[in-house]
């Protein structure tokens, strides 16, 4: 599926070399062009093109050693057809890539390319890192029509990184990636959760803290408010506040450090373990926001601010306006759905101002509201001229999806 087949021509190359091609005829015609992969991400502003490049038959896994722990791989390629082969391997990637497909309402098949053009990452990216930093290198073309190689397979060489890194989160306005080249990780033996339960927002991102200052490694943190828990995992954790505690490893040490844990907090009331099945299929619908995946025409945002602070902004948005949020990353992730159907962008801003500060991004809202609205935090003036002449260093005439970031 490609959304914005609206733009005129779609150019489908089937090589770099038809890539750069076809970004050069763009360049010497002034063609603005909307960069697709899957199809499945739509964030940020609907672009101001005149023709698509779909990355759909860039595609194909063309190294990978899982000795080395480094997968090269077509932008292309279905995400899918890179975990699969990572699995066959017991390896995975270590962000936790979000599949934004029921968030949005999208369909289609995500891409490696998309996947890492917006820096998709999960639960586990507060202690493992984002998707931007697992990237050891990439190909692109670049406003120019030259095909630039960055980075590398070798772990240990950082030559170059510093063009690496902006490839990611760019949400194709840098350049149209061809190639990545991604490190991964070992897969665990097991996991399973912990379900402290009744706990208040305040107490709760507490809790989260206090278990990630112990040795015991926790690599998920979350917490869902009352009636947000209802929401994952077919209803069966009810519909009181659930604080989470993912603990993965060997099948002897998760045994060993989940009673650390549920020893440490077991004066706060009940806690109820999820054993490792149960705790995946909740984990991925963390990841994938699921309490937010229904009615969706109200708008929601992802607000990332200290732990200590986000909870504040939360109950800000919550008394202003109506708002229904849940918390990732020890709370300094905040998913907030705003339920009065307006994006409230100057309330949202606000509310993260006053309480510390941080960045919201608009992450759904309708074609109308997206093409209005500031859906990325604004930038400082500083860093806002900063940015301006990264893109003009990698796209001098602007025709990489016009509009998507600034206006």
């Amino acid at each position: 599926m490609i959304p914005d087949s609206e733009f005129g021509r779609i150019v489908e190359p089937s090589d770099e070399g038809e890539l750069a091609a076809a970004v050069r005829d763009a360049r010497e015609n002034g063609t603005p062009l909307a960069i697709t992969g899957g199809g499945t991400r739509p964030i940020g502003r609907p672009v101001d093109a005149l023709a698509t490049v779909s990355t759909t038959k860039l595609s194909g896994i063309t190294a990978y050693s899982a000795n080395e722990m480094v997968a090269t791989v077509r932008a292309g390629t279905p995400l899918s057809e890179l975990q699969a082969a990572l699995d066959d391997a017991n390896q995975r990637l270590v962000f936790e890539p979000i599949d934004h497909r029921d968030l949005l309402g999208t369909e289609g098949t995500p891409t490696v390319g998309g996947m890492v053009a917006v820096n998709a990452s999960g639960p586990r990216r507060f202690v493992a890192g984002a998707c931007r930093d697992s990237l050891l290198g990439v190909r692109f073309v670049n406003g120019n029509g030259e095909v630039v190689k960055n980075g590398g397979r070798v772990m240990k060489n950082v030559t170059g990184l510093d063009l690496v890194k902006p490839m990611a989160g760019s949400h194709g306005t840098l350049g149209i990636m061809s190639e990545v080249t991604l490190k991964v990780q070992p897969r665990p033996e097991t996991e399973a959760t912990l379900a402290l339960r009744g706990l208040l927002d305040v107490d709760a991102i507490s809790v989260l803290a206090h278990a990630m200052a112990t040795p015991n490694e926790v690599t998920g943190a979350a917490h869902l408010p009352e009636l947000v828990a209802g929401s994952v995992l077919d209803g069966e954790l009810g519909s009181g506040p659930a604080t989470l505690l993912r603990i993965e490893g060997f099948a002897a040490s998760v045994g060993e450090r989940s009673e650390k844990l549920k020893a440490m907090f077991a004066s706060l009331g009940d806690i109820e373990d999820i054993d490792a099945d149960r705790s995946q299929k909740l984990w991925r619908e963390i990841r994938d926001v699921k309490p937010f995946a229904d009615h969706r025409e109200r708008p929601v945002w992802r607000i990332s601010m200290k732990p200590s602070d986000a909870h504040e902004a939360v109950m800000a948005l919550r008394m202003e306006a109506g708002a229904s949020a849940f918390y990732d990353w020890q709370g300094g992730l905040a998913w907030v759905r705003m339920e009065g159907g307006n994006t409230m962008s100057g309330l949202v801003r606000k509310a993260v101002q006053d309480n510390g500060g941080g960045h919201a991004t608009l992450i759904r809202a309708t074609d109308s509201e997206r093409r209005f609205a500031v859906p990325f935090q604004p930038l400082d003036k500083p860093l806002a001229i900063l940015e301006k002449r990264v893109r003009e260093a990698f796209d001098p005439q602007g025709i990489f999806n016009p509009g998507r970031m600034v206006a």
